[in-house]
């Protein structure tokens, strides 16, 4: 019999519920084989049959898990490859642009990142640093949420007017005086989009220069960004922009040729535009 000071600590309910079935899910990767019966997977978590059963009725319900008719076993189902999808991207985009970043690092010795967007902030996954003693760097997690920042815009290029107007309104990315749809930011936005690129020279902090291009997938769809930031009196002084911005846009574009993307193809965005 459970103590019942203990039973106040474990979940209840639907959150009961929950737990209980990723534990049932867990199953499948703690087994060598890909069929599991009720019985086993009751021995493998702990659980009641019953409740396993009830759990894996649901899952089938949902798409997944599996249940083999010849058998009535179970097997993971195609719907945890759309659970994963949105991971197993970032994972891809990141390892496809590692190479890459090394390559553009050692051809322009400034700090080579990718980012992806999570609906509301770019997020660096992966970056190659400068060897320079004065840089500009960001640790892998860092997120941005600046309309000024280069890799939003980017990002925002891509999404239509009223959802980037709901994140601008809503403050959830941050620009000073935002008027609305007819801030100048919308305008940026397209000539981003028709650029191909975004630069941030000294909007986000003032020492700072960095310049951005889209990643595409076979879709055509953006799935990441890559940005190299230097010092700005490094890139100024040198009168590099232009060198530093062909390099990144020649990164982006091996990237999206690794995650199979078609040079020239294009998609369908907001009001008609084509990216």
């Amino acid at each position: 019999m459970l103590d019942p000071q203990t039973t106040t600590d474990k979940p209840q309910g639907a959150a009961a519920s929950l737990l209980n079935g990723l534990t049932v899910l867990e199953a499948f990767s703690v087994a060598k084989r890909s069929l599991l019966g009720v019985t086993e997977i009751s021995e493998l978590v702990g659980l009641h049959k019953s409740t396993v059963s009830r759990m894996l009725s649901g899952l089938d319900e949902a798409g997944y898990v599996q249940r083999d008719e010849e058998t009535g076993r179970y097997r993971l189902g195609l719907g945890m490859i759309g659970l994963a999808g949105p991971l197993l991207a970032e994972l891809s985009v990141r390892r496809a642009a590692l190479p890459h970043l090394e390559e553009l690092t050692q051809a322009t010795g400034e700090t080579a990142a990718i980012a992806v967007w999570n609906g509301s902030n770019a997020i660096v996954v992966e970056q190659t640093a400068s060897t320079h003693q004065v840089k500009h760097s960001a640790a892998i997690g860092t997120r941005y949420n600046k309309f000024a920042s280069s890799s939003v815009r980017v990002f925002l290029a891509e999404l239509p007017p009223e959802e980037t107007d709901r994140l601008l309104a809503d403050r959830t990315v941050l620009r000073e005086g935002y008027l609305g749809l007819e801030d100048p930011a919308h305008e940026q936005l397209v000539g981003v989009r028709d650029d191909g690129f975004a630069v941030n020279d000294g909007e986000t902090t003032y020492e700072e220069y960095g310049v951005s291009a889209p990643v595409r997938d076979y879709r055509g769809e953006v799935v990441g960004c890559i940005t190299a930031s230097a010092p700005r009196s490094r890139v100024q002084y040198m009168q590099s922009q232009s060198i530093l911005r062909e390099a990144v846009l020649e990164a982006a574009a091996r990237v999206s040729t690794r995650l199979g993307h078609l040079p020239g193809k294009q998609i369908q965005v907001a009001d008609g535009a084509v990216g």
